[in-house]
């Protein structure tokens, strides 16, 4: 299947009871708060990191660094937001850890009361534990340097895609790779209100 950013990225794809802690290949795109363009800027098809772009590219390669069960493979810091392909190795096989699979319910909780809900909790080492560490990372040293946590720095949630083969894979990277050059076309390409402006200004580098 071709793929199509509009279905892959735009909207979130999740699967219900899909475990993503297993091992696989995944699309992500995680959003700044309100689409502000906090990250750098945009010249002749080249992204330009400003500060604050290279945290967000520092705390993503240290990521995979302090988490040995992942694998970081192509990735782009746009304006603002960020595109990346995220592998959970299994360590029990030798084989690609790209593929389908089938989907495994999530645990369920011992000794639950079948009328109280329970509020869910991340997976160890799933998917979404991985973002929400790397999401919190950035926000820290972040509002460190600003010694403010507002505005936040992304919006809340991230949207992934399961690459399912390696043939989807290429396609997907090349979306990566060629997304700046794009950015006059992207729906994410909004203009800095004087809000963000004044965040970049304010910034102590």
């Amino acid at each position: 299947m071709k793929f199509d950013p509009q279905k892959h990225h735009r909207r979130s794809i999740r699967l219900k009871g899909y475990n993503y802690a297993q091992p696989g290949a995944y699309f992500i795109t995680i959003c700044t708060y309100q689409r502000q363009c906090w990250f750098g800027d945009i010249r002749d098809g080249k992204m330009y990191l400003n500060q604050i772009g290279k945290i967000v590219a520092q705390e993503w390669i240290r990521s995979c660094q302090i988490r040995p069960s992942l694998q970081l493979d192509e990735w782009v810091i746009m304006p603002n937001h960020f595109h990346g392909i995220v592998i959970i190795t299994d360590t029990n096989t030798n084989g690609n850890p790209v593929g389908a699979h089938r989907c495994a319910p999530l645990p369920t909780p011992k000794n639950q009361p079948l009328n109280q809900s329970v509020i869910p909790q991340r997976q160890s080492r799933s998917l979404s534990s991985f973002i929400a560490g790397f999401k919190s990372a950035v926000t820290i040293r972040i509002n460190a340097i600003r010694q403010t946590s507002n505005p936040p720095i992304w919006q809340r949630n991230y949207y992934e895609s399961i690459v399912r083969d390696p043939d989807s894979l290429n396609p997907v990277r090349e979306y990566i790779i060629n997304n700046p050059k794009m950015w006059t076309d992207d729906p994410e390409n909004t203009h800095l209100d004087s809000n963000s402006q004044q965040f970049l200004i304010d910034l102590p580098f």
